[in-house]
């Protein structure tokens, strides 16, 4: 009875081992179904995320960060005296960049400083020659006048003498040698008076010439103090100053070179007014409006997203700028979509993280 006991108890277990990976399996099936549904439903809301956001939002690899670059430029042709920055050196309004050598240029100011000392000396304002010559035949020209009257005066006093004479020669109650007296005196002061009037003709004339020598000696004057400021605006122009703050950059001039009028030095540029150009295509600026919020992100700082706002759209695409722009009225026309440069303000921007004109730019922009 022992061995049929043993056999059933073996018996028992051996059909109870094979049916327990299938129900463990049965148990997995649901759970592997419910992990692929999971997935299929986040990827279903992905899609529809980015489609969603991608109606609203414009993104453009085509941006750079952009700035002001303010070249240092020569006035006077002169050699260098003194370089006092260095590339990549910060510089505020005002300081001193390059000096010139000024010593011609002091010789010419002082040169141009004794003509005025010559011109004030002969100008026709405040006791000058010409001022003194004019006064001259002014005066001389008034004595002239008097002179005039004194001399009218007598001949009418000798045409009037001449005239009683004449009577009374006719009565025979003067004698001819006094009428003959008469006679020369009037003729005398007629005569008289035509030189004085003569004269005095004569000295309006010379009044005038000094009034035209004083109007010339004042503007030798002007000449002279327009020559002064310029010869000192010249010295001026031999100390180079920053004409705003900024970084320094190419520096291409040293100690002992001719520089030309108009050669740029060095340039400068800012550090905190820069912008971001974004070179959008031209089917994507439909909704883009000035004031849009937009952000982006620089390549030298991956982990870093910038705010910005769009400040104004460009009139014109880039390529209406190009040196060399396209002709489409050519035969083998290809249709090229066209970029319209967008300006960015950046909204804060970290002095961690310095924006560099010419950084590579990834920007989003989020339409209305």
């Amino acid at each position: 009875m022992a061995t049929p006991l043993s056999r059933s108890q073996p018996l028992s277990v051996d059909t109870a081992e094979p049916h327990a990976p299938a129900a463990a399996r049965a148990r997995r099936k649901p759970s592997a179904a419910l992990l692929g549904g999971v997935f299929v439903l986040a990827v279903a809301a992905w899609g529809l995320r980015q489609y969603l956001g991608s109606r609203n939002r414009v993104t453009s690899d085509n941006a750079q960060i952009e700035g002001h670059v303010t070249p240092v430029a020569a006035r006077i042709q002169a050699f260098v005296a003194q370089v006092r920055v260095d590339d990549n050196q910060p510089v505020r309004l005002g300081d001193t960049l390059v000096v010139l050598d000024s010593r011609d240029l002091e010789v010419r100011l002082r040169q141009a400083e004794a003509d005025l000392a010559a011109a004030q000396a002969g100008h026709g304002k405040g006791g000058g020659q010409a001022a003194a010559q004019l006064g001259v035949s002014e005066a001389q020209a008034a004595s002239m006048q008097s002179s005039i009257v004194a001399a009218e005066a007598t001949w009418r006093k000798a045409e009037a003498d001449l005239e009683r004479y004449k009577t009374l020669a006719q009565r025979q109650i003067i004698s001819a040698q006094q009428l003959d007296g008469a006679q020369a005196s009037a003729d005398a002061a007629a005569a008289n008076l035509d030189a004085i009037r003569k004269s005095a003709a004569a000295s309006q004339q010379q009044v005038t010439a000094y009034s035209a020598g004083a109007r010339v000696a004042d503007a030798r004057l002007v000449a002279a103090e327009a020559t002064v400021a310029n010869a000192r605006l010249q010295l001026s122009f031999a100390v180079v100053t920053a004409p705003a703050g900024g970084v320094v950059a190419r520096r291409t001039v040293e100690v002992g070179a001719l520089v030309q009028p108009g050669q740029t030095m060095m340039s400068l540029l800012p550090t905190d007014t820069v912008w971001v150009t974004a070179n959008l295509k031209e089917t994507e600026i439909e909704e883009v409006t000035p004031g849009d919020q937009a952000e982006f992100k620089v390549d030298a700082y991956p982990d870093r997203q910038f705010q910005g706002h769009v400040e104004s759209i460009s009139p014109a695409t880039g390529a209406r700028f190009a040196l060399l722009p396209p002709d489409n009225a050519t035969g083998n026309f290809t249709k090229v979509v066209q970029r319209v440069p967008v300006r960015i303000a950046v909204d804060h921007p970290d002095p961690k993280y310095p924006l560099r004109p010419g950084m590579s730019v990834v920007v989003t922009v989020k339409t209305r």
